[in-house]
């Protein structure tokens, strides 16, 4: 049963469940999707009710854009694996007419600094982090709790770590040089905890699934098993996910210093960066009080949206992006989404469209133009315009940016 609700969500009721409260008035929204959002809903750890955000889409477990509020438990597959995973803006004092005319060595220099995909960097990332500076400074905020994790579990230590620090990855990871509606320039880019934050992350959604046998709790699905308070795993979870936070905003930090130096070498003009700059997660959880209760906040594909706060919300590649300022409201828990959220699998990206399609579609931003990209075409996602309306009752949008430069891994 669907209830239409004066405000900008509708409220799906869940039998067995706590409330679904949607705001996706006018985005598509698959069942599949649907169906998790019930799931995750019948959960007896779930608090008053879970808000699913415009870019809401199926995930593993949980949906992407989805917001869960629990009661002294946390689900470590909600949270995923690429823990900490988000954005980080800055708005410089250029403008477009300080832009060299020919953008593809700006592109390079960018691509030269920050190791990506399958760029030779990112294949031997651990000689290029050999060189000191910024992810040395990052490290040694890092590793003494690191350290204190690998003794707890070992194989931690052969993870990458140190070497995945200052570099991007793959799939929808991108770094992007943007236009604001005045002109001026910003740096864009988009990652999270890399390599080791996948590894705690899988390490522990398998084990809360072992837990979830072993005590015979009933799921409706396996990749919703959560520990509880007091749990063999509950602290060493929490203490291994807030590391992995604190490497993500670390990693952009690092990641972003590399960019505004790459692009000093192609940009002959002395600039001012950080004019106004936002670093936030779009993956992850952490305690927050939320109608009168302390409670753990899992945000899987969505933004902190505090009243004042600000936050990121990227289009896809040849679309709009946005720096939005939170409204607070409290039904979504004061969250916003992540992005447009994709309409469809890479697979069926790949299937449905062609070359031509991905050059006609990112016509005017310098960016890859070959085969291996055609997942991240901009039909492959949802219409950010759309997605922008559904949460007006979320965000105020305070800069509109337009890509001009768009690196992919």
């Amino acid at each position: 049963m669907t209830t239409p609700t004066k405000t900008h969500y509708n409220e799906e009721l869940i039998p067995g469940g706590v409330p679904v409260k949607m705001w996706t008035q006018g985005v598509p929204v698959e069942d599949e999707a649907k169906r998790q959002l019930a799931n995750a809903a019948r959960l007896p750890i779930v608090f008053k009710h879970i808000a699913a955000m415009p870019d809401v889409h199926l995930g593993i477990g949980a949906t992407v854009g989805s917001v869960i509020p629990t009661l002294k438990a946390i689900i470590p597959a909600a949270v995923g694996v690429d823990i900490g995973c988000g954005m980080m803006a800055c708005k410089t004092t250029l403008t477009a007419e300080d832009l060299p005319d020919n953008l593809g060595p700006l592109r390079t220099a960018i691509e030269r600094a920050v190791p990506h995909g399958r760029a030779p960097g990112a294949r031997d990332p651990g000689a290029w982090n050999k060189v000191p500076g910024a992810v040395d400074t990052a490290w040694s905020q890092l590793e003494p709790d690191f350290a204190e994790l690998c003794r707890d579990y070992p194989k931690l230590a052969k993870t990458n770590n140190r070497n995945h620090l200052g570099t991007l990855g793959t799939g929808n990871h991108f770094i992007e040089v943007c236009l604001d509606e005045q002109g001026f320039v910003w740096f864009m880019l988009h990652s999270g905890s890399r390599g080791v934050g996948n590894a705690i992350g899988t390490m522990f959604i398998e084990l809360a699934k072992q837990d979830a046998i072993r005590n015979n709790v009933n799921l409706p699905d396996r990749d919703l098993a959560y520990f509880e308070e007091g749990a063999m795993y509950f602290g060493d979870y929490v203490r291994a996910v807030g590391w992995a936070q604190k490497f993500a905003r670390l990693n952009r930090e690092v990641m972003m210093r590399r960019v505004i130096e790459a692009a000093k070498t192609v940009i002959h003009k002395t600039f001012q960066s950080h004019i106004e700059a936002v670093n936030c997660h779009h993956n992850y959880v952490q305690q927050e009080r939320h109608f009168g209760e302390d409670v753990y906040v899992t945000r899987k594909g969505a933004v902190s949206a505090k009243r004042g706060e600000l936050g990121i919300i990227p289009g896809s590649m040849g679309a709009r992006s946005y720096i939005v300022r939170g409204k607070g409201n409290p039904e979504s828990f004061e969250s916003c989404s992540h992005g447009a959220g994709r309409a469809m699998s890479r697979g069926e990206a790949k299937r449905r469209f062609t070359l031509a399609d991905h050059r006609a579609a990112t016509e005017g931003v310098e960016c890859r133009k070959d085969k291996d990209v055609i997942d991240e075409i901009p039909m492959a996602y949802k219409d950010i315009d759309a997605v922008m309306e559904a949460q007006r009752d979320l965000v105020e949008v305070v800069h509109t940016l337009k890509q001009v430069v768009c690196v992919k891994g």
